[in-house]
Order: structure tokens, then sequence, then C-alpha cells
């Protein structure tokens, strides 16, 4: 893929995200949204193989089956009501179809079938673009019509995918997969308090790219494409995974880490609004992605393959290292002590 067409193609994903977040009318949501689904086609496929292939072709049959389900709850929404306007959400069939549209857009389950597949055909930067910045104006609308969904809905859906995003990843072995659950499972977190509090809903989501980005950006310097891999990266890149075990330890919501603070919200507001029967179980189910959380960072940091010709002088710092993998990881693990701050702006 020339730099040209590489460039076009994620200047037109922020372009498109540009345009859905900050839309007010369902035709240019629609609109960004297009236009970010054909600009990350050419970054899934761009190294032909046949596993490429398969992820453009799945990503693209699904993406716009959720289009045209979006533009259709518009469009019946408008018939009912005579309003163009996303904020005027107020046809229960049209709420339906939006929440559907939106969980086939974010991967929730029962709807999350297509993500996994697609994230393990992709390279890890076009797997950190579909993790992140494609997920941005799903979400944005999502928090746009918040008040007009229905919470009981949107409630079981985040519990079953926190559930299945647990479940699912203890038996694999690609990393890419196992990252793929990890985000089903934190959306889920996202999705269940959206209709309470959509600050605490964005405060994850922000928390979340924080976090995946370094892992991703570490996995992709390091190569580390399945557990095997990732057990020898020790040996040649200590640094990169001391630093690749801390963010994973973060994302899995372990204190005094930075990803124990929007869960520990989201507890939190839930038991105020009498969910705590809720709280309770979104809190045991994440005990199944903390199992290969910290299966992930004992094998990045602890155990060393089985093989005596391991010497400690292969060690080597001087291995070239994005920049921005250090200032990531040092947010994913410091910023516990601002939650006062943002107690007091939530």
């Amino acid at each position: 893929m020339t730099p040209l067409a590489k460039l076009i193609s994620i200047s037109s994903i922020f372009l498109g995200t540009t345009i859905t977040i900050t839309s007010n009318h369902w035709m240019t949501a629609w609109i960004g949204l297009e236009i970010n689904t054909l600009s990350i086609i050419p970054l899934i496929s761009k190294s032909h193989h046949p596993r490429a292939i398969e992820a453009t072709t799945k990503y693209f049959l699904v993406q716009a089956a959720a289009s045209a389900l979006l533009l259709f709850s518009g469009m019946i929404n408008a018939w009912h009501t005579g309003q163009w306007d996303i904020t005027q959400l107020s046809y229960p069939p049209s709420c339906i179809l939006l929440t559907t549209a939106i969980a086939i857009k974010l991967g929730l389950t029962p709807f999350h079938f297509w993500f996994p597949e697609v994230l393990q055909g992709s390279s890890f930067t076009t797997a950190l673009l579909l993790s992140t910045v494609m997920k941005l104006p799903p979400t944005t609308i999502l928090l746009i019509t918040s008040h007009s969904l229905n919470p009981t809905l949107l409630t079981s859906m985040s519990i079953m995918s926190i559930a299945l995003g647990g479940w699912m990843g203890l038996n694999q072995t690609q990393t890419r997969k196992i990252m793929a659950f990890s985000s089903i499972s934190h959306i889920g977190w996202m999705t269940i308090i959206i209709t309470h509090s959509p600050e605490l809903t964005l405060l994850a989501f922000y928390i979340y790219i924080l976090m995946t980005a370094s892992i991703f950006l570490s996995m992709s310097t390091a190569n580390t494409v399945n557990l095997p891999t990732l057990m020898t990266s020790w040996t040649k890149t200590p640094m990169l995974s001391t630093a690749l075990m801390l963010t994973l330890l973060s994302l899995a919501g372990l204190p005094p880490l930075t990803g124990f603070l929007p869960k520990w919200l989201i507890i939190q507001e839930l038991i105020e609004q009498e969910l705590a029967t809720v709280a309770t179980i979104i809190s045991l189910l994440s005990l199944l992605s903390l199992f290969f959380y910290l299966r992930l960072a004992y094998c990045s940091t602890i155990t060393l393959p089985p093989n005596p010709s391991n010497k400690m002088k292969q060690w080597s710092t001087k291995t070239s290292t994005n920049t921005l993998i250090p200032m990531l990881t040092s947010l994913s693990i410091s910023l516990l002590p601002l939650t006062p701050m943002m107690l007091t702006t939530t």
C-alpha cells in the first residue's frame, strides 16, 4: 500500500468520524459512517492474504447492514414525527432499530460474531483503529440518543457482552482475538451505564482508548501475535514487556492502576441508581476477563520458554520503540489519583 493511499485512507477515517460526531441530522451521520467504513477497508485488505480478504468481506457486509438499519431507523422516525434531528428520536420501533444497528457496529452481544474474526485478519495498526477510532462515531450516536433508548434492553446486552467477552477470551491463544473479546467486554461496561450517566460512558471510553492503544502499539513493536511469541518477548525487549504487563493489569481493572477508575465509578453509579444486583453480576463476570489478562501478563514477563540457551546477555534496551508507548503506558497506570477531580466533574 503506497504512502499516499494510506494517508488518504487515514484522513478519510478522521473526516468520517468528525462528520458523524458533529452532525445532528440522520443523513449526515449516515454519510460519516459510510465514509468510515469505505476508508478502513483498504487498510484491512492491504496484505492481500486470504484471511485479510475474508476479514474485509465480513466487515463490509456487517457494517453495510448496520448502516442500512440506522438509516431506516431515522427514516421511520422522520415519517412519524416529521423530525430528522437525531436528538428527536421518540418512535419506539425506531429506538429498537437504532439500538440494533449501533450494537452491530460496536460488536455488542449478540451481534459480536464479526469482530474477533476481523481483528484476527488485520494488522496490529488496523486492529487498533478498529478497536478505538472506529467505535467513536457509533458511541457518539448512542450517547446523543441515550435518553430515548430502552434501559432494560441495553442492560441485558451489556451483561451478555461482559459475560461473553470474558468467557470466550479464556480459550484464545491469538493476542488479537483476546483483545477483540476484551473490547467486547469493555463496550459492555460502557453501555450498561449510558442511560444513567453518559459522562461515565465517555470517561470509560477515553480510558479504554488510552490503554488499548498502549497495548496494541507494544504488541506491534514486539510482533507478539500469539502466546508463544509473547513468552519469548521478555528475553528480547524486557522494558517493553514490563510496560505491556502493567498496561494489561490496568486494562483488567486492578487497583491502583488507571483501569480501576471507570469500573469503580460505574459500579458506584449503578448502586446509587438502586441497581446493586446488576453491579454485583458485572463485578463477578469481570473475574473471567481478569483471568486471561493475568495470563497475558504472566506470559509477557514471568514465563520464559524452556530453552537453556536463553541468556541474560541477550537482553537489549536498544530496540526501536514507538515514542508513544512510554507516554501511553504512564497514563494507563497513573491516572487514579485524579479520581476526586473526576467525581466533581461528573
